[in-house]
């Protein structure tokens, strides 16, 4: 099955960018990446997550809006596209980070736009340990995620967890990224293309061939 939607969701820092990159290289494919930088209260927000969560959220909730519009567009130029988010996990940083009321008016504004938004053919699900998780996220050294903490990664992890242990959204390829390496091997970009394209419904875990034989 040839899917023209593809979308690459994971935790921070496990590496959906550098995936989704490699995948519209193999693929020719048109490639959308979640502008980050630009939120102004994202330093503020990791300084002092309860004070800016709220400002935070609705931010990146309207910037991932317009972004997702945009996309439609390109799309009529590209015969795939490949995302390094899902435009519903906006939802789980925003179950952990708001207070109920927040909550509230959150969910009134997602309400009114989220049928507007593509879903995706199929969903890769990026995992890793919290060691790698934090070790990825120092060496690429952003001023913003400087005094980002190990628990919140972890609380997060959790999150991701539940709401991928419940996805019935469309097909789901579990990959564990410690065990796979999607710059330096052709073979593991080739076999996870190959496994999509065989995915057509459900859950799958992405395990490459040369692991399986050595296990």
């Amino acid at each position: 099955m040839r899917h023209t939607y593809i979308v690459v969701e994971g935790v921070i820092g496990v590496g959906k960018t550098t995936l989704s990159r490699a995948l519209a290289g193999r693929l020719n494919a048109g490639l959308n990446l979640e502008v980050v930088e630009e939120n102004p209260f994202l330093q503020k927000f990791y300084d002092d997550i309860r004070s800016y969560a709220f400002q935070t959220q609705i931010f990146f909730l309207l910037s991932r809006y317009r972004q997702q519009q945009e996309m439609k567009q390109q799309s009529l130029f590209a015969e795939r596209m490949i995302s390094d988010y899902l435009f519903a996990k906006d939802r789980i940083f925003a179950s952990i980070n708001l207070t109920d009321d927040e909550m509230l008016l959150y969910d009134r504004l997602m309400d009114a736009i989220e049928g507007q938004i593509p879903p995706p053919d199929v969903t890769i699900y990026l995992r890793s340990n919290t060691d790698l998780l934090v070790d990825r996220i120092r060496k690429r050294g952003r001023s913003f995620e400087k005094n980002l903490t190990r628990d919140y990664l972890e609380v997060l992890q959790e999150a991701y967890n539940y709401y991928f242990s419940h996805y019935t959204d469309g097909p789901l390829m579990i990959v564990n990224s410690s065990e796979v390496d999607f710059l330096g091997s052709e073979s593991d970009i080739g076999e996870l293309v190959e496994q999509l394209d065989a995915l057509k419904s459900g859950v799958a875990n992405f395990v490459p061939r040369r692991r399986g034989r050595s296990g």
